[in-house]
């Protein structure tokens, strides 16, 4: 709690609070159309009053102690307030599947994080869940893909937004107010959500199944309503309007406000979205010929299940067609490099990100360049970001090069632990680690009901680095750390 005195960021985390509990609450929606989940509404009700009960005793804390106008947030701070508020979020969003007994504590924690990190690794048998909890898990991925900081922007206008819009991970101001950005931000996918759960109805889902597996596609999450997730419905329209809402998932919002404002010119020009054109064409290509080749599929249909299968991936949605267990080990992986690239910056995806790759194809190529050149000559490296030309400078080069060693670092340990931890082949271990890693979602099938909590433990954290992103968590704890250092070594020299 002195963290919280010492930063005078009472009033944030209250609005958190009471925010959270908001969401909580929301499933509760779904009894409307299936009444008999009625049994469950205590599991929703109590730890949604318990938040908003929390929260307004700590915003009258503030209020009372005249905190809120003080200028207090920079970076680390703001880090603090976005950890303290995703963990908050994965502790509450757990605790309905543990008041209604749907699973043990460890596995109700893994299902949060995996939902409020848009991941979509699962541990729960969707053909028996009700379908309130399957509400809440695909409603916590749409609301994980906005993220927490932004879901409050679009209701609060704070004075000291920016550094906490920043550190959630959103490098783009679409408006000079935040308050309108998020706003503009939450406009856009509600009017995807309408229109693809509209679309999805359409095509022969039901209203329901329309309404999740769109708010799953376009926070990139991939949470089903059937064992088989999209093959289920083996419908080729049905997979197409997939992609497309995967597709926008996946893009930075940036760029959505310009695809809405129609401005394409401006849209063929982002580097990002060349680059991630052009994986997607060489990578269905990759996955298609050894599955033809080696399967009984003709390769029409190996050219149909790579295309999805490889956007699903790379989109970090984790929408599944068919079964992995058959596939040959090139296109496998194949898989795994698409999940650790991942999608746009700036977007609901997680991954490395598009623009990190881009930029480090960038680099080495001037570098193999320069190596044939003059060494008077000076170079200058630029890409296309949706807000116009921007140059590769040495602060850019640093930050990309730090975070693709920690990201690699880490997925090798914790695919590492997993091999050793399950005895499965390394490959296996890869494949799953890197989707929770690049919280995609697609499962080898190391990810079950049965899973041992050793291996949850490991893929809930791939998780929450990937979705936080190395940096942002690293920050935060650091100054964490540091805070409390200070206030114990104070305490020290006050006692001497």
């Amino acid at each position: 709690m002195f963290i919280m005195f010492k930063l005078n960021i009472y009033n944030d985390y209250g609005k958190l609070i009471i925010l959270i509990g908001i969401l909580i609450l929301l499933p509760l929606v779904s009894l409307l159309f299936y009444i008999e989940d009625i049994v469950y509404w205590k599991a929703f009700i109590i730890p949604s009053l318990f938040s908003f009960i929390l929260g307004i005793i700590i915003c009258a804390i503030s209020k009372k102690n005249d905190l809120t106008s003080i200028n207090y947030y920079n970076s680390y701070s703001a880090g603090i307030t976005v950890l303290f508020a995703w963990t908050y979020g994965f502790i509450l969003g757990a605790i309905p599947f543990v008041l209604s007994n749907q699973l043990s504590f460890t596995q109700a924690l893994f299902e949060s994080v995996s939902g409020w990190t848009t991941t979509g690794l699962s541990v729960m048998d969707v053909s028996i869940t009700p379908k309130i909890f399957l509400f809440h898990r695909s409603f916590m991925q749409f609301c994980g893909g906005l993220g927490f900081v932004m879901m409050m922007l679009i209701f609060i206008q704070e004075k000291q937004s920016v550094n906490l819009y920043s550190a959630e991970g959103h490098p783009d101001k679409l408006k000079p107010n935040m308050k309108e950005t998020a706003r503009t931000v939450f406009s856009m996918y509600i009017m995807y959500l309408i229109l693809g759960t509209s679309l999805y109805k359409i095509l022969g889902m039901s209203l329901f199944d329309g309404l999740m597996h769109a708010m799953c596609a376009l926070s990139t999450g991939g949470f089903s309503t059937k064992l088989n997730s999209i093959g289920e419905y083996n419908s080729f329209n049905i997979e197409v309007l997939t992609i497309l809402l995967m597709i926008i998932g996946t893009i930075n919002f940036h760029t959505l406000l310009l695809i809405s404002k129609g401005k394409f010119k401006q849209i063929l020009k982002i580097s990002e979205l060349r680059f991630m054109s052009a994986i997607i064409v060489v990578a269905t290509i990759l996955i298609a010929l050894p599955i033809a080749s080696k399967t009984n599929l003709n390769l029409i249909n190996s050219f149909r299940i790579s295309l999805f299968n490889s956007i699903s991936a790379l989109s970090t949605t984790g929408y599944s067609t068919v079964s992995y267990s058959n596939w040959p080990e090139f296109s496998i992986g194949i898989m795994i490099i698409l999940m650790l690239i991942g999608g746009g910056i700036g977007s609901t995806a997680g991954g490395m990100k598009l623009s990190r790759v881009y930029i480090l194809f960038v680099i080495t190529l001037k570098n193999i360049k320069s190596r044939s050149l003059s060494k008077r000559n000076v170079y200058t490296m630029h890409y296309y970001k949706a807000d116009g030309k921007s140059e590769i400078d040495k602060t850019l080069i640093l930050d990309t090069l730090s975070f693709v060693v920690s990201y690699f670092s880490i997925f090798i340990t914790g695919s590492l632990l997993i091999s050793l931890f399950t005895d499965s082949p390394l490959r296996d271990s890869m494949f799953e680690f890197s989707s929770a890693l690049g919280t995609v979602g697609l499962s080898i099938g190391l990810t079950n009901p049965n899973t041992t909590n050793p291996i949850l433990i490991i893929e809930m954290a791939g998780m929450i680095f990937g979705r936080l992103e190395i940096f942002i968590i690293l920050t935060g704890l650091y100054s964490i750390f540091s805070n409390s250092k200070k206030y114990i070594n104070k305490k020290i020299s006050h006692k001497f």
